[in-house]
């Protein structure tokens, strides 16, 4: 089908009312630079869920990371998209301009030459992710060990999608369908979402990111509506079983645990934290606190789980702005309240 025949279809759709979720913090990026859901009918919503890395990371997690910035003899080695993440008290910009010791990188394997340079110094790396930079850790954890590096450890936050998924399905959202996640499912393949489907009888699209590869992906949504299936409009680079060896080295250093999401809570199995034989390479990923807001007039649950869009948040716009951020949601460039405020939607 003709991309001006899908669009036309999409703009002229006036069937049942629909709401399609994506999971993936850089489709949502990609739906608002594109201005998809201005080329919709009314009757099509697209909302966002728990995709962008940052946006879930637990407030308890961001209070560890300071607290190690200003212990002697510690670094947080992090990206810097977590830099301005809020805590429940402070963030690591906030910390670092205290005088804690941080260095912002572009890669995780950085962390290597900074640890061999100065072995007086443990060096901690903010690992967040979901099953698309988890492989990277491993590798990373594989490499420490083969190097015997013994100051470098992680503080973990990395995430699998399918039970977070579950859960929202759970909460008794509208949701008619999922655009699946392109990147993860790279690694985990197309069939990690079978069950979901089945169970929820739903359909699950994994798309691409160009306009058109999303354009496509909601109009075969709309067709599938109703039925518990899986679709790959992916296929360039995903297929149905996933990176078999990216995911044996994961389960050789990893395994699953009970993962605080932010917005959400506890999920049983949706995080991946480091064997108990490797705890010696962890800064304290199991032992967090409660994910706490810093404002609690943030709606940031709300817009996690997809019942609240940011445009309905008290403080959008007013208090909370990309220079101001009061929620998660709105400093990282793949946070939905981000692309709202940056390209005025809603």
């Amino acid at each position: 089908m003709e991309l001006k025949d899908i669009i036309t279809y999409l703009r002229e759709y006036d069937g049942e009312p629909l709401t399609f979720m994506e999971v993936c913090g850089t489709h949502t990026a990609s739906i608002s630079e594109n201005g998809i859901p201005s080329l919709l009918s009314d009757k099509i919503k697209l909302i966002s869920g728990p995709g962008c890395p940052v946006c879930v990371t637990a407030s308890s997690y961001i209070d560890r990371l300071c607290d190690l910035a200003l212990e002697p003899n510690t670094c947080v080695v992090t990206f810097g998209d977590l830099i301005r993440v809020p805590g429940s008290k402070t963030s690591l910009q906030e910390i670092k301009g205290d005088g804690g010791n941080i260095k912002i990188v572009y890669s995780p394997f950085e962390i290597i030459d900074l640890a061999k340079e100065d072995n007086d110094t443990t060096f901690v790396f903010a690992a967040v992710g979901f099953e698309t930079t988890t492989p990277i850790y491993a590798l990373l954890v594989d490499k420490i060990i083969s190097e015997s590096i013994n100051n470098i450890k992680l503080l973990t936050a990395l995430k699998t999608m399918p039970k977070a998924i579950e859960v929202l399905c759970e909460m008794g959202k509208k949701i008619d369908g999922f655009i699946a996640p392109g990147h993860v499912s790279v690694i985990t393949g197309a069939n990690i979402f079978k069950p979901l489907a089945e169970k929820f009888q739903l359909p699950f699209v994994v798309s691409g990111f160009k306009g058109e590869e999303l354009l496509a992906t909601i109009y075969a949504l709309t067709k599938l509506k109703g039925q518990g299936k899986v679709l790959n409009l992916y296929k360039s680079v995903v297929n149905d079983e996933g990176n078999v060896k990216a995911n044996e080295l994961v389960n050789k250093y990893f395994e699953p645990y009970k993962a605080s999401w932010r917005g959400i809570g506890e999920i049983d199995g949706s995080g991946m934290a480091l064997k108990s034989e490797y705890h010696i390479y962890d800064a304290g990923s199991l032992n967090l606190a409660l994910d706490k807001l810093r404002n609690k007039a943030c709606r940031c649950k709300e817009v996690i789980t997809g019942f609240t869009s940011p445009n309905e948040c008290p403080l959008f716009k007013k208090v909370c702005t990309p220079l101001n951020p009061q929620g998660a949601c709105m400093v990282s460039n793949e946070g939905s309240c981000f692309h709202y405020f940056i390209n005025n939607r809603g």
